[in-house]
């Protein structure tokens, strides 16, 4: 069985191909692996954003946010995450959690 790294780096060399659903696919092998691998779920609401699955976008955006709740960077990636489903939907919900999570960004940052 491969471990969760090297599915990754399979997927991502998938997703510079432009084979976005098979990218998909192998993040989410490599998380049937290791569910909390951080950087799999990054790199899954990018994805899943750029392939237009808002909800699932989200999920794994807030997921990374779960993962690592000190970390003003994940909260700042949820924010792009939620802005750009935003642009797709045109849904205000999405804008209003963007600008909650880049305050929260903005607030670890201070207390560094």
């Amino acid at each position: 069985m491969a471990d969760a790294v090297a599915l990754y780096d399979q997927a991502d060399k998938l997703k510079d191909e432009g084979q976005l659903d098979a990218a998909v696919a192998k993040f989410k092998e490599a998380l049937g692996v290791n569910p909390n691998y951080a950087l799999a779920h990054s790199a899954l609401a990018i994805v899943e954003q750029k392939l237009g699955h808002h909800e699932a976008a989200v999920a794994h955006a807030q997921k990374v946010c779960e993962l690592a709740p000190d970390d003003p960077f994940s909260f700042t990636a949820l924010s792009v995450i939620l802005q750009r489903v935003y642009a797709g939907t045109g849904d205000m919900q999405y804008i209003r959690l963007a600008e909650d999570a880049m305050e929260r960004s903005r607030m670890l940052q201070s207390h560094r």
